[in-house]
């Protein structure tokens, strides 16, 4: 008899059965590889899945109908993870069953996280028969063969409460994600007379994401820039100069500006007052998955998801923790000097970690988030061999945990006030006293290091040269699109979602053209669709789109996962909060669907989009159509080609458009423009109207 293994990913049962001794190798039901090892007198066979081989279905079969609330857990099909994963799963389950069979006791080795939980138990219980609850658990955070041991000689019970908020969680997503993109799509083809299709979906953490950038695009679309000048003087001292900008950062009147300026034309200036002071700056926290997922973004421009996917890649090949945590904190039991011993023997570390070896006594400096299930990300000191972007990441994650343990960085700043003719001018000097854990951190310290300015000695009572001064006009500006980063730090600041799928999620907004790259400034942007869907869930399903209701079911999970709350409630009450948003949908679809439809058509420069007759030529259409050079959109009429009428008009190139059924008294059909929430205006077509029948919606 054996005990059966059961892993995550094919990578991880082959490092598994390594670290427990000699492993072989040998085709299971001719499909899957399976590993024999014998440790500690046991035989095992260690095997794994391929990801998610369960996953929830609809018993209706139906995919256009909805609500669908009558779900079961059945092998993955096609439709789920794409062509061929079916098969594939099937392959699986199959081998999995077969060696079940011969086996006396399992092992649950699937990645510690709601995930992986969910992942085992499937297994377990449909593939090997209802043996989850007597199956062990193995609890690691690396793939050592110190941690794999280790976690074989303290097996435990799994994890029944992470089991069942992870089942909930998919069922949640499911119910909420099935049902609304149904809903949208069924109400999309309704809005268009049953004849348009567009692949829309919504869901639970979705809809608050894509409002977060609708929202932000809001208010940079309606910032009105407003007027204000800045001064700044050179001043020079002992050949050395002196930059100061005027006391008041911003002059909000001319006049008054100008005033400034010609007092202080051509007048030296007296120090009248210098003050240091010695900044503190505290070593950085080890990484969790969001903190790596920005500072990779910020140095190397890697997306969240991509970012991940390296990670993963990483701990497979047990060169750092596991990837999926929110703690930023380094237990001692991860034996901080194994690890620095280990980085000792690479080169590229071998100075800093021979460095705080020899300190004695290591103390991480640590962050507030916690994970129960894994610690902070950090290096397991086994010598890499990677290229590329790979390299990039680990090499981030191992400075990054040599930084926590350096001493604090110390700054002087030093704040100098000029007296130019009674009106005062401020220069700031910076200087790095003691680079402590930068050293260890170089080079994505620098943006810290580099922001030094010295300054000359200066006294109180010295007199500068005035070189010149400046005045120079600018324009506030409207508030930072999100990037992917920061819009990920926002879905964390908030609550919703997971750290293992904001970053899907954020994907998932892409693919359906709901958020796009900013042509100017970088960031992120909500496209017309995008704005279309938010301003329409807001008007008649608001709480598709509020992170209230998200929130409260992510606080619901974990009640769940600690015991506290029982996964029929939290399902019972996101369904009743479901039926009442598909209320919605069931009274406005057609109103809806012609709301996204205009802006779904209308982003598709294939698609066309007819807002009513041709005043001109009283035959043709006009139509919404987009430039093939500038990539503008316009009015144009659809007799262009063969009848040669002109009939054109400009359209605002931002904002989502609805198609009215009215028509001006001048005879051009009249369209409703949205910016966001509120925010819609009703307009003529016709530039030259003579009725200006603009108005406010």
């Amino acid at each position: 008899m054996y005990t059966l293994v059961v892993c995550e990913k094919p990578d991880a049962a082959r490092r598994i059965a390594s670290a427990l001794g000699s492993a072989r190798e040998s085709r299971a039901a001719g499909s899957i590889s399976v590993f024999d090892v014998t440790y500690a007198g046991r035989n095992y066979k260690v095997c794994s899945a391929s990801g998610h081989l369960y996953g929830l279905v609809d018993r209706t079969k139906n995919r256009s109908v909805y609500p669908v609330l009558d779900l079961e857990w059945a092998p993955i099909d096609d439709g789920k993870k794409g062509k061929g994963a079916a098969a594939r799963a099937a392959r699986f389950i199959n081998a999995i069953s077969l060696l079940a069979r011969g086996a006396d006791s399992f092992i649950h080795a699937c990645d510690y996280d709601q995930e992986g939980e969910v992942i085992g138990h499937s297994i377990l219980q449909y593939a090997c028969g209802g043996k989850y609850e007597k199956s062990l658990r193995a609890k690691f955070s690396t793939l050592t063969d110190d941690e794999v041991k280790e976690a074989f000689a303290t097996l435990a019970k799994p994890s029944k409460g992470l089991a069942e908020a992870g089942r909930s969680r998919h069922m949640l997503d499911f119910i909420y994600g099935v049902n609304l993109s149904r809903a949208l799509a069924q109400s999309f083809k309704a809005g268009s007379n049953n004849n348009g299709y567009r692949n829309l979906s919504i869901g639970r953490v979705q809809g608050p994401t894509l409002a977060f950038a609708a929202d932000r695009e809001l208010e940079i679309r309606l910032h009105v820039p407003d007027p204000y000048w800045v001064l700044s003087a050179d001043f020079e001292k002992d050949g050395q100069v002196v930059r100061a900008r005027y006391e008041k950062p911003r002059i909000e009147k001319l006049a008054e500006a100008r005033a400034i300026l010609d007092a202080c034309i051509g007048r030296d200036g007296a120090v009248s007052k210098v003050s240091t002071k010695k900044v503190v700056l505290r070593s950085p926290t080890p990484f969790n998955t969001g903190d790596l997922q920005r500072e990779a973004y910020r140095l190397f421009r890697l997306s969240p998801g991509y970012t991940l996917a390296i990670a993963e890649k990483l701990y497979l090949r047990a060169l750092i923790s596991y990837p999926r945590t929110s703690s930023q904190k380094l237990p001692p039991s991860i034996n901080y000097a194994k690890i620095l011993s280990g980085l000792a023997g690479v080169s590229l570390y071998s100075q800093p970690a021979s460095t705080l070896l020899s300190r004695g006594r290591l103390v991480p400096n640590e962050g507030p988030m916690a994970d129960p299930a894994h610690p902070a990300i950090y290096p397991t000191g086994i010598a890499p061999r990677l290229s590329g972007l790979e390299f990039k990441v680990y090499d981030l994650i191992a400075k990054r945990f040599l930084a926590t343990f350096g001493d604090p960085a110390v700054t002087e700043r030093t704040d100098v006030s000029i007296n130019v003719n009674n009106h005062i001018f401020l220069a700031e000097g910076r200087a790095v006293l003691y680079d402590g854990w930068m050293a260890f951190y170089r080079p994505y310290a620098s943006s810290l290091e580099q922001s030094t300015t010295v300054l000359p000695v200066l006294h109180e009572g010295d007199v500068l040269a005035n070189k010149q001064v400046t005045m120079e006009e600018k324009f506030t500006q409207p508030p930072w699109r999100y990037s992917q980063a920061s819009l990920l730090a926002k879905m964390e600041e908030e609550k919703i979602g997971t750290k293992a799928t904001r970053a899907d999620t954020i994907a998932t907004l892409f693919k359906r053209n709901y958020i796009a790259a900013a042509k100017r400034g970088g960031g992120i942007e909500a496209t017309d669709l995008g704005f279309a869907v938010v301003e329409s869930m807001r008007e008649h399903a608001p709480t598709i789109v509020s992170t209230e209701l998200t929130r409260l079911m992510e606080e619901q999970l974990e009640g769940v996962e600690q015991g506290m709350k029982e996964p029929a409630d939290v399902i019972e009450y996101a369904v009743e909060r479901l039926v009442e948003s598909l209320a919605a949908f069931r009274e406005q679809g057609a109103t809806i669907g012609r709301q996204i439809g205009s802006a779904a058509a209308a982003a598709q420069p294939n698609v066309v989009v007819i807002i009513g007759g041709c005043p001109v030529c009283k035959k043709g259409q006009l139509r919404i159509i987009k430039s093939r050079t500038t990539k503008k959109r316009f009015v144009g009429c659809s007799n262009y080609a063969s009848g040669g009428c002109r009939a054109s008009a400009p359209l605002p190139q931002k904002g989502g458009i609805r198609v009215s059924k009215t028509t001006c008294r001048c005879g051009w059909p009249i369209i409703s423009v949205a910016f966001g929430r509120g925010k819609r205006w009703n307009t003529c077509v016709n530039m030259q109207c003579p009725y200006k029948e603009e108005k406010k919606g």
